[in-house]
């Protein structure tokens, strides 16, 4: 511990572990919303890495019984940590309403593409990468015991380089070691038998929702409801239970094999629900021409990529406002809740976001020939940070966020006189508090 390496460790635990507000951002436009709030794009102040901000409004959740329902998609999404799953780096909370951070994804989601991009459905060539990807995604959260339930075209979004994530695991749930669970959730027209029946199931909901996608993607209409058909859902459930799928010419015969072995009716049978998981899909003809490592490293390049100055979503007119939830009181109780839910930043995506906006190349120097920084010099006061022109002018006084001996410590963390702070130009000092 008296290595000056395990002291920049401190220093960067330190700047990791700072609290978080809703002054740590910029707020931006709505991009759309979710069961409980809006869903707006957000900038870190210090940084400029962009974020999608889902906002969860305190009554609202509350009103819904809903609490439950959101920590457990906070917790699941902080334990995942995939290319192919939208990322937390953020959870806290204001006044108003408990806030995830999450991976900002501007291509618009699957629904979108499907309908409204020309003719109905995609090239085989798209649909294998989109599958491909949706495989690893599935089997990342599977390799954690989690069964995702709602795999639908909404909840696949697609990023600025034409790659897709998983999004929105509110029915997202862990299942204990060897057990089973019983849950009737999901969308209409995407739900498998099993859960129609409300049987007992560990994974296979969600390769029988793969198979549903692969075909929708293919056909430009879901399996077992046509474009615009209004029918009951007790209609569709039928269907799912007791009819067969039709194929037209759109389906080449390796796209036929892989929907009708993920389309089972009987879970014993179907693709992925076998002693190899994912790894059973993976081998499948349909993917046979996908290099999966190349994938899971991100240098796969993508058929389609979306255009930078397009929007792929609707007009921020076009959604639905929310109501004002009347009759709700918070209590206690709920402020406990509030302080489960609001942790401030999770460790690996924002790693990725001090290295990915070169902060950690700035800030990670030391001394010439590997000798001490003056800021890990314990015997130097640090010098102040440097003022921008604009503050020069201005004279701004700075907001800084200290962080000293005197705050509590996590257990073993501690390292006596250890400071950061960052000031209101954004610029972050970290040193020794004297």
């Amino acid at each position: 511990q008296e290595s000056m390496y395990f002291d920049r460790f401190l220093q960067w635990k330190w700047l990791e572990r700072r609290a978080v507000t809703k002054d740590t951002f910029r707020q931006y436009r709505v991009l759309g919303k979710g069961g409980f709030g809006e869903v707006c794009a957000c900038q870190v102040r210090a940084t400029g890495k962009m974020y999608a901000c889902k906002k969860l409004e305190k009554k609202r959740i509350k009103k819904r019984k809903g609490e439950s329902m959101a920590l457990n998609e906070k917790q699941i999404l902080e334990r995942v940590n995939s290319r192919f799953v939208v990322s937390l780096a953020y959870a806290y909370e204001t006044k108003e309403a408990l806030c995830l951070v999450l991976t900002i994804m501007n291509g618009g989601d699957l629904k979108f593409h499907i309908y409204n991009m020309g003719s109905s459905g995609f090239t085989e060539e798209r649909v294998v990468l989109y599958a491909a990807e949706i495989c690893c995604g599935l089997q990342h959260l599977h390799q954690e015991d989690i069964v995702y339930r709602d795999l639908k075209p909404e909840n696949l979004l697609l990023d600025d380089n034409g790659h897709i994530r998983l999004s929105d695991l509110g029915l997202a749930v862990m299942i204990p070691k060897g057990e089973m669970i019983r849950g009737r959730v999901g969308t209409v027209g995407y739900m498998a038998p099993e859960v129609i029946r409300n049987e007992r199931y560990r994974l296979s909901p969600d390769w029988w929702g793969m198979g549903c996608l692969i075909y929708e993607m293919t056909a430009g209409h879901s399996p077992f409801r046509a474009r615009k058909e209004r029918v009951r859902r007790e209609e569709v459930e039928k269907r799912i239970q007791e009819e067969e799928e039709e194929y037209s010419e759109k389906f080449t015969e390796d796209a036929k094999g892989i929907c009708q072995m993920l389309l089972s009716k009987d879970p014993r049978l179907r693709l992925g629900c076998g002693e190899r998981g994912a790894e059973e899909v993976k081998t499948h003809m349909f993917l046979k021409h996908v290099n999966f490592k190349r994938l899971e490293a991100g240098i796969l390049e993508p058929s389609f990529v979306p255009d930078p100055r397009a929007v792929y979503c609707k007009d921020v007119l076009d959604i639905e406002q929310f109501s004002t939830v009347k009759g709700v009181n918070l209590d206690q109780t709920d402020s406990d809740f509030y302080t489960k839910f609001s942790t401030g930043s999770v460790a690996i995506p924002w790693q990725h976001e001090m290295i990915e906006t070169e902060c950690f190349q700035e800030l990670n120097v030391f001394g010439p020939n590997g000798t001490k920084s003056p800021d890990l010099d314990w015997n130097q006061f640090p010098a102040p940070p440097k003022r921008s022109l604009l503050h020069r002018i201005f004279r701004r006084q700075p907001h800084d966020y200290t962080i000293g001996s005197n705050n509590t410590n996590p257990k073993g963390t501690s390292h006596p006189n250890t400071s950061f702070s960052v000031t209101s130009d954004y610029s972050v000092q970290i040193g020794r508090a004297h």
